[in-house]
């Protein structure tokens, strides 16, 4: 009889990349996908660990799962806060099957087949099939690069969790990237932790040569990458941004706090006047450029001062996006011993202060496209309206549009931008 399997995945792209991987396996060994945990004969949840209470929440959810394993199912918890928790997991929650961290995605057959209950390891060699990955966009596909991260901030659990960088042979991405070209992908997405670090083990090729390489491939109509660290931004990948066409004006550039003596105590490599002059020299280059990037406010020690600095930076850079949280404190982290964080009632008005700052940078930004011909990347019928085309712009806007003929999935069309809405555009196809 046919399994099936159903996996929950929270927290960023990596572990979106991890599931797909994840399901892919499951496939080869016969799997479907269930549409739901109550379906299905193997249930995964793929955590995140970067926010407080993750690890209660993931507790929480095995819980509301537990009945599923009177039933039959098999239950995996994977990703950061399995690792972080580790054997814990099977203290707590006895009816799970097994533990597995992201270092380990590549050995699920072990794991299924009862070779391991608990893999939070990290082998000196990783296994990575991308024949195998299930890769849920016919025009985009994402492909990890870099592993870990060496940076060590002090408010940051991913060494902990995904270990130390290590960067994938750069003949391994050549590949996979042409597979998933000639499978008719025509955006590529490379992930990191600190994407910009990556450094082949085998030839030393660095990430801006990289990119070169990426986008010499025939039938690439767009590159994105991310995250990117500041501190990583050379005058070589500047360049090569400038020059390559296919790499989109989208950049996410985690700044964190404006302030350079919070940014001192986060140990981020910059201060804030290096990160405003690396936007400086990017934008410079590369006038349409649009950033994005990640705050944090209530960090250890962070005064009114420090985060009217933040809001500052804001106004400066003109964010298209941003991800902002309180400072939540991780188990095991250098920013524990740094003193309490900033009040919570306080680090929630300031959190607030910073959304309705952005709110209104990003009405202007959105309302800027309006009576302007923009190239989208069609994706397919619009969530909400079938009849609607849908797609992303070169600087990541979902854009809704009407065409009069039917428009040919992961091609690009001209839009004609009339109205700017909460987050997204409308707009009409060019004859």
């Amino acid at each position: 009889m046919e399994k099936s399997y159903f996996i929950e995945t929270w927290g960023c792209q990596m572990n979106d990349l991890d599931s797909q991987r994840l399901g892919g396996q499951l496939r080869l060994r016969g799997y479907r996908r269930a549409e739901s945990a109550r379906e299905a004969d193997l249930i995964l949840l793929n955590t995140c660990s970067i926010r407080d209470k993750s690890e209660s929440k993931v507790y929480s959810r095995l819980g509301e799962l537990r009945y599923q394993r009177r039933r039959g199912a098999r239950i995996g918890v994977a990703g950061c806060v399995a690792q972080q928790e580790g054997e814990r997991i099977l203290e707590r929650s006895p009816w799970v099957d097994f533990v597995m961290g992201p270092a380990n995605v590549g050995f699920l057959d072990e794991i299924i087949d009862g070779k391991k209950k608990i893999a939070v390891d990290f082998p000196a060699e990783r296994s990575y099939d991308h024949l195998t990955i299930d890769r849920p966009s016919a025009v985009r596909a994402q492909v990890t690069i870099i592993e870990g991260c060496n940076k060590n901030c002090t408010f940051c659990i991913v060494p902990t969790t995904r270990g130390r960088e290590i960067s994938r042979p750069s003949r391994d991405l050549m590949a996979e990237i042409r597979h998933a070209l000639e499978q008719g992908r025509v955006e590529i997405e490379l992930l990191g932790q600190t994407v910009n670090a990556y450094r082949c083990p085998e030839t030393g090729m660095d990430f801006a040569a990289l990119l070169e390489a990426v986008t010499d491939l025939s039938g690439l109509l767009r590159l994105r990458f991310m995250t990117s660290h500041p501190a990583e931004v050379t005058g070589r990948l500047i360049e090569v941004m400038r020059d390559r066409a296919q790499i989109c004006r989208f950049l996410h550039l985690p700044v964190q706090s404006g302030s350079s003596a919070v940014l001192r105590r986060m140990k981020r490599l910059y201060t804030r006047e290096r990160y405003l002059d690396t936007v400086d020299r990017i934008r410079e280059a590369i006038p349409e450029m649009s950033f994005s990037t990640d705050l944090i406010v209530g960090f250890p020690g962070e005064s009114e001062s420090d985060f009217e600095l933040t809001l500052s930076l804001m106004e400066r850079v003109r964010f298209g996006s941003i991800y902002a949280f309180k400072y939540s404190p991780r188990p095991g982290t250098p920013a524990l011993r740094l003193g309490d964080p900033v009040p919570d009632p306080i680090a929630s008005e300031r959190l607030n202060r910073v959304f309705a700052l952005q709110e209104g940078i990003e009405r202007e930004t959105l309302r800027s496209y309006v009576g302007r011909v923009i190239p989208v990347l069609y994706e397919g019928p619009s969530a909400r309206d079938a009849s609607v085309f849908a797609g992303k712009s070169e600087h990541n806007w979902t854009v809704n549009f009407i065409s009069p003929r039917p428009a040919e999935l992961g091609r690009l069309v001209d839009v004609h931008i009339h109205e700017a809405l909460h987050h997204t555009l409308r707009g009409e196809a060019v004859a």
